[in-house]
């Protein structure tokens, strides 16, 4: 159970490195990398699908001891939101390429959760 905990808090500081990667891409305006409206757009979505909501409440009830079910309800929630962020971000991959990487950790460590 240890593990399934340590696994949590790795997706959570995951969750908000990549809040924070949109966020700064968008407010220094790398233009040079992403069209800003695509990644205002991605900004929008994280936003939408409450990403640092669920970064946070992973963190808090996995602090000390894991919560199996209330864990499980958030990983499926994140799955389904980055699932529809992974889309846009394949569709307008030639803007923004260069949040895939952090895409693919994502998707790697949510699928760590084999129980859920």
């Amino acid at each position: 159970m240890d593990f399934e905990r340590e696994k949590a808090n790795l997706l959570a500081e995951n969750i908000k490195g990549f809040i924070q990667f949109v966020r700064k891409s968008y407010q220094q305006k790398n233009s040079y990398l992403s069209d800003p409206d695509k990644l205002y757009r991605l900004k929008l979505l994280i936003d939408e699908f409450h990403f640092q909501i669920i970064a946070d409440e992973l963190t808090r009830i996995n602090k000390f001891v894991y919560d199996e079910k209330y864990t499980a309800l958030l990983v499926n929630r994140f799955r389904k939101a980055i699932h529809m962020i992974g889309d846009y971000i394949e569709q307008n991959y030639n803007d923004l390429f260069i949040f895939t990487a952090r895409l693919h950790t994502l998707r790697s460590i949510s699928s760590s959760f084999t129980n859920i």
